[in-house]
């Protein structure tokens, strides 16, 4: 088998239609569109959302609220997920993304305080919450805002 002999399995493949063909083709004459009308035009039709002059569905349904885009999002992490490293390790973003105890680093880390820590850790993150640092602290370990 060749390349020039590859062909599609029967009915895989449909010929497109010869719209304004002539009488025989079935889409002759007026092409499928009608008589005149604005759909008949060419670069006519109504704008996605048109309902005829009636007050559109986007239009009539109530708008709430906003969005912020001055939003700072970070990857959030819990200081009892990281009682899984060792004594002594330096905890990095790119250790919590290779770890995946974080799944994006967004615009940066912050590190909460839920839970405790029994390590003794030097933990580098974007934010740190207060309670995270006194936690951190308290188990003998380092804060260092990146």
């Amino acid at each position: 088998m060749k390349l020039h002999e590859l062909k599609y399995t029967e009915g895989a493949r449909r010929d497109s239609k010869r719209i304004g063909r002539g009488q025989g083709s079935g889409t002759g004459k007026t092409a499928g569109k009608g008589h005149k009308g604005q759909n008949a035009r060419s670069g006519g039709g109504v704008s996605l959302g048109f309902e005829g002059g009636q007050t559109p569905l986007f239009r009539r349904i109530p708008k709430r609220g906003f969005t912020n885009f001055n939003r700072v999002e970070y990857g959030i992490v819990n200081v009892e997920t990281l009682n899984r490293f060792e004594d002594g390790t330096v905890v990095t973003i790119e250790l919590l993304l290779e770890t995946g105890l974080v799944r994006k680093e967004l615009n940066g880390i912050k590190v909460l305080g839920n839970g405790t820590l029994e390590k003794k850790l030097t933990v580098q993150a974007n934010k740190f919450s207060k309670s995270a640092v006194e936690v951190i602290e308290q188990a003998g370990g380092k804060v260092e805002v990146i």
